[in-house]
């Protein structure tokens, strides 16, 4: 067996860790990576960009198939087929560039990729395959898996997300478990593809993580889409032989749902069997290793970071985190402390959070003006012939300091750094009222909101 020596060992090669890795090598840090699938994790591979990617193929075509059936607009087509193949290789040919791109930058700032699964035997010692690393700072960057249900084993027509964003086929009825906003993002692109969506969730609304007033509009274009939502539904089963889901009504009476496939979609977990963890004897948050505000662990010189760590599993989140950690190693004073994590669900249409929420602010004992302006009113989204949705601003009402921002309609997902940079900067109402938005943009909602928050929007 070799043995390989570094400064700095990474397990895990998904955003978090590949950052960390890029990060510790413009600092000089001997680095290794250890990835035992592709580049990317999670994210790069079967999440964040192979869903948009699919997510742009169902608008285009839910959209090419509308003007086929007369449009406002005047656009005249013939009624569009799809080839779910070509659609899918060019998802892949996407996810193919950016991991090959990340491969190009580790290489760029010398850090070493060993592909393979690690097995941590210490603090400090890692074994993939016949090499064995030796490293004075140990990196747990390992992600998180879909949750699995007892009742629903992952196999044949019982899919997860992983395959569901590589399809051969678009299911003639496909039934998603779980309104969440992976659920529902996949959701709304089957339908959008020419499948008939059910969506069973046991909450009494979809999208439960956020508060009823934001996820309205969503539950809105959902009916208008023809998705059926079977709420406060608990699944019994999969009978494979009829091929029909098996839910529970909140009355207590079983029905039985027709479909092809099943997607189960209840949410993640960290990462954290099969390398070996437990050697390490961590102190745990749940079933998230815990960390403080350096991504450090109970133990000296290891550091965790992104899904493995715990909510919000976010890939910007673990970005973030693993530039700091790199920084740390290499000296620096860092803190992970920031005002808020922009947290977005890419339904249709879209959903933005950042920072508090009035429910929050309210639990919180703060007294806040809560201010929103609707999208109706905002002139590039009628030429976008998308009027639902608004732009919401959370204020203390001593001072006008912003503490939140919320935001559902078309296209607000560009709308979260923004968002993100006035809470980051300690802006207040008259701030963003102050500030010249450029038209006709999304963005002027923004204005608006702090506007009418002031007492004075111009445009309602």
């Amino acid at each position: 067996m070799q043995t390989l020596n570094t400064t700095l060992l990474i397990i895990g090669g998904g955003p978090g860790g590949y950052v960390a890795a890029i990060r510790a090598g413009q600092l000089g840090i001997s680095t290794i990576l250890v990835e035992g699938q592709a580049l990317g994790g999670t994210c790069l591979n079967i999440g964040c960009i192979p869903s948009k990617a699919l997510i742009h193929v169902a608008e285009q075509f839910h959209q090419t198939r509308h003007h086929s059936q007369g449009s406002a607009l005047g656009i005249s087509v013939s009624a569009p087929t799809l080839d779910i193949g070509k659609s899918v290789e060019w998802k892949d040919g996407i996810v193919d560039r950016l991991t090959t791109g990340v491969a190009a930058l580790l290489k760029k700032h010398k850090v070493q990729v060993i592909h393979g699964w690690a097995k941590v035997i210490d603090g400090k010692t890692v074994e993939v395959g016949d090499s064995r690393i030796q490293c004075e700072h140990l990196l747990l960057a390992t992600g998180s898996k879909s949750v699995e249900l007892p009742m629903l084993p992952i196999g044949g027509p019982i899919i997860s997300s992983t395959e569901a964003l590589a399809p051969t086929s678009v299911p003639k009825h496909l039934v998603v478990v779980g309104g969440g906003y992976i659920g529902l993002e996949l959701g709304i692109a089957y339908r959008k593809l020419g499948a008939e969506v059910s969506v069973v969730e046991a909450q009494e609304r979809i999208l439960p993580a956020y508060d009823g007033e934001l996820t309205q509009p969503v539950h809105e274009a959902l009916k208008q889409l023809g998705v059926k939502l079977y709420l406060k539904h608990s699944v019994e089963g999969f009978d494979a032989q009829a091929s029909t889901l098996q839910v529970r009504d909140p009355n207590g009476d079983t029905l039985n749902l027709d479909t092809d496939r099943v997607l189960v979609a209840v949410g993640r977990k960290p990462n954290t069997l099969g390398w070996n963890l437990e050697a390490l004897n961590l102190a745990m948050n749940g079933s998230a290793v815990k960390i403080d505000s350096r991504c450090q662990t109970s133990m000296r010189n290891v550091w965790a970071i992104g899904d493995l760590s715990g909510e919000p599993m976010l890939a910007h989140r673990a970005m973030a985190q693993g530039e700091m950690v790199a920084e740390l190693i290499a000296g620096q004073h860092r803190e992970f402390n920031p005002t808020a994590i922009a947290a977005v669900c890419f339904t249709d249409p879209e959903v933005v959070v950042v920072g508090t929420t009035p429910d929050e602010a309210k639990a919180a004992g703060l007294d806040c003006i809560v201010s929103s302006f609707p999208f109706a009113a905002n002139g590039r989204a009628m030429t976008l012939e998308s009027k639902s949705g608004f732009v919401r601003v959370v204020a203390r009402r001593d001072n006008h300091l912003i503490v939140g921002w919320q935001a559902v309609g078309v296209g607000v997902s560009e709308l979260s750094t923004a968002f993100g940079q006035s809470l980051e900067m300690g802006a207040r109402l008259e701030d963003i009222a102050g500030t010249i938005h450029a038209h006709p943009t999304l963005g002027e909602a923004v204005q608006e909101a702090a506007l009418r928050a002031l007492g004075h929007a111009l445009h309602l």
